[in-house]
């Protein structure tokens, strides 16, 4: 018996439709990415582990997919290791590469390795597949797209500022209503410097990261776990619940952490950012999210996280300055700031709301009906004169009966057909059918493209 295909858990097939109305989300991004002089880079899918190990933090690590050594992967490993429980020290032996988790640190890896051929500040964006780990369900999936748009080589806030107008210019093209969340890593370190627990910040911040998802009780019963003390649990909650605007938040903030000095640094950043994006008026929903932390250990300065307002699903954009990522390649003080666009959320999104625009739902706008002979050589004319316009067309291959065609026609949801039979071809002209309301009319055969623009 054949087996039945399949493909594995978390991981999607995209038929023509979809893959239209994904080109649609793709180009919309690219489009916003290239107003603002980024340029495009693709890097490898996989990449070597020693890459990518110890980036993301302990959990990250663990929803990385690593790769077989090709060959006799199992030469030169000790037996009794694999007999054994130590499952990372044997992985470590057999899998030399892994898929990449994200598009960020393979770009800090081209960075260091390009670093000569490169002109800084470096403005890049990129769009490709991301592989996780992850238990599938609703929205998060073990293999998606990444759009990131990333910045290397300067310190300076208006590279946020711009990160935050991308943000608001894409989602203005898209026509999906979002809020825009925002924190700071230098807040968070003062604040767990407040706490008297410096030494836990990623702890904290893995825990307190995890607030909309789990509830703030679980919140503290894990960082009660992680070696944090009753009073600097206690002390966290008002924090966590402060509210207001913005500015009355980081007002009361000030009077929290102002012992911390960079605690103080990473409210200062904040401040000016939300001078610039007030002064801009930039369209967009922007909320001062305390609970925020962004689990990757990397970031240090604003973090970045994007909802939708009208869909319920986790973020939909996310990302944040990370100040020495390329040192850990060899090449310190490096700074940079990005974002990632998560297209397959916004696909969802997209199609939750029904928000694609009619021309995202197709391919070919004009069937030519073929009845053979002298019309066959009319139609594929006529379909080279409406090609060379620009318009998308289709002559059907075989001369078959008309029903079958015009049924053919109305499964693609194509909006028009053409007919030339031999009155048409006669009198050359072409009889267009709207296949929507049903209504014909002729039209010149030289004249039909300025007619369907």
């Amino acid at each position: 018996m054949a087996q039945k295909p399949s493909i594995p858990k978390g991981t999607r097939d995209f038929g023509p439709e979809e893959m239209i109305k994904r080109s649609y989300i793709f180009d919309t991004i690219k489009s916003v990415f290239r107003t603002y002089g980024f340029m495009p880079l693709e890097t490898p899918a996989m990449e070597n582990l020693s890459t990518l190990m110890g980036k993301y933090g302990e959990e990250g690590d663990k929803l990385l997919f690593k790769i077989l050594n090709s060959g006799d992967y199992l030469r030169g490993v000790d037996p009794a290791m694999i007999s054994s429980e130590q499952v990372n020290l044997l992985s470590a032996q057999l899998c030399e590469k892994g898929l990449r988790y994200d598009l960020t640190v393979p770009f800090a890896r081209y960075v260091v390795q390009h670093q000569s051929e490169i002109s800084f500040p470096f403005k890049r964006y990129q769009i490709q597949p991301v592989w996780r780990a992850d238990r599938p369900q609703k929205g998060r999936y073990r293999e998606f797209y990444q759009c990131d748009v990333d910045v290397i080589g300067s310190r300076s806030l208006l590279n946020e500022v711009e990160l935050i107008e991308i943000v608001a210019r894409v989602f203005e093209k898209l026509r999906v209503r979002v809020t825009l969340k925002m924190n700071n890593r230098k807040i968070l370190f003062g604040i767990a410097e407040t706490l008297g627990h410096a030494d836990k910040m990623v702890d904290i911040t893995v825990a307190i990261d995890k607030l909309d998802k789990i509830g703030i009780e679980a919140v503290n019963e894990e960082l009660a776990q992680k070696g944090i003390d009753a009073a600097a649990i206690e002390k966290l909650q008002p924090i966590l619940a402060l509210s207001g605007t913005h500015r009355e938040k980081l007002a009361c903030l000030r009077q929290v952490i102002g012992g911390s000095e960079t605690g103080v640094l990473g409210i200062e950043e904040m401040e000016t950012l939300f001078g610039y994006v007030e002064a801009l008026g930039t369209p967009l929903e922007i909320e001062l999210d305390l609970s925020l932390a962004r689990g990757l250990n990397y970031y240090t300065g604003a973090i970045f996280e994007v909802k939708a307002q009208d869909f319920q699903i986790g973020s939909i954009c996310g990302g944040g300055r990370y100040d020495d990522l390329t040192g850990i390649f060899g090449m310190p003080g490096m700074s940079g700031v990005g974002i990632s666009f998560g297209a397959d959320r916004i696909y969802d999104v997209l199609c939750g709301l029904n928000l694609y625009p009619e021309e995202a739902s197709l391919s070919t706008r004009v069937l030519l009906l073929n009845f053979g002979g002298d019309e066959q050589m009319a139609a594929l004319r006529t379909a080279q004169q409406l090609r060379a316009a620009g318009i998308a067309c289709e002559v059907y291959p075989d001369a078959a009966k008309m029903k079958k065609q015009m049924e053919y026609a109305n499964r693609r949801k194509i909006p028009f057909v053409g007919m030339i039979g031999s009155e048409e071809l006669a009198a050359g002209k072409v009889t267009l059918k709207n296949m929507a309301n049903g209504e014909q009319q002729c039209c010149p055969m030289a004249d039909l493209a300025g007619f369907l623009n």
